[in-house]
């Protein structure tokens, strides 16, 4: 099984011949180009929330969201909730956030609202490019970031990945599901071990090792296969 994380769902699809290599380039490219023409025009911000749970953080967006817009973007780890709106939506719930006690509320190096209604204007274009697209069926189940759970219909796979765009990544329920599902051993392909340290601030008894060159995949391979 697998899964990815936001822009990494596009290499979990890809591994699993959803779509070609290729073809998944061209799916990140212009879903860069659009969302940061959806930033330039309607300026937005994200924040990662650390120390508070799910509801202490939606229970602050419903209150920032009175006056500006904010709201739950990625449900990173039980701990660390990213919100995505308004830059006043986002500072607002940033203070208030802090004021409720939690660790730290760090706003994040990123050119728009990701993964929020912020981004709805651009859906459309993005739709029409998936529709240009044959996907296939993936060859092993992929565990979907808008709905934690895991699906082998590639019909199923397309409507979410346009729905990505302006909804949470459910990263800690997709991970509950996979482990629920069977999984036993994660690993991290990528630079950094960021889902590495997720993964086990999720669920501490998970093995995961990280791996961000060929020749430590294939090591790993090996052992493996």
């Amino acid at each position: 099984m697998t899964a990815g994380h936001s822009l990494g769902e596009y290499s979990a699809l890809a591994s699993t011949g959803v779509f070609s290599f290729e073809q998944g380039l061209r799916l990140v490219r212009l879903r860069g180009q659009l969302m940061l023409n959806a930033g330039t025009r309607i300026k937005g911000a994200m924040a990662a929330i650390i120390g508070l749970d799910y509801q202490a953080v939606h229970n602050i967006c419903q209150v920032a969201s009175h006056k500006a817009l904010v709201d739950l973007a990625n449900f990173n780890s039980p701990q660390q909730i990213v919100i995505s709106g308004t830059i006043e939506g986002v500072q607002m719930a940033m203070a208030m956030a802090k004021e409720k006690g939690a660790k730290r509320a760090i706003q994040l190096n990123v050119s728009g609202a990701f993964h929020s209604p912020l981004m709805k204007p651009i859906l459309d274009d993005y739709t029409k490019e998936l529709e240009r697209i044959d996907f296939n069926n993936p060859s092993v189940p992929v565990y979907i970031n808008v709905t934690g759970q895991a699906t082998l219909d590639s019909a199923e796979i397309k409507l979410f990945l346009g729905k990505q765009l302006l909804s949470p990544v459910l990263w800690t329920e997709t991970i509950k599901h996979m482990t629920m599902g069977g999984a036993e051993y994660f690993i991290e392909v990528g630079p950094g071990r960021v889902l590495s340290g997720l993964l086990r601030k999720i669920d501490r008894q998970i093995k995961v090792t990280s791996v961000s060159t060929v020749e430590e995949f294939e090591k790993i391979a090996e052992k493996l296969f």
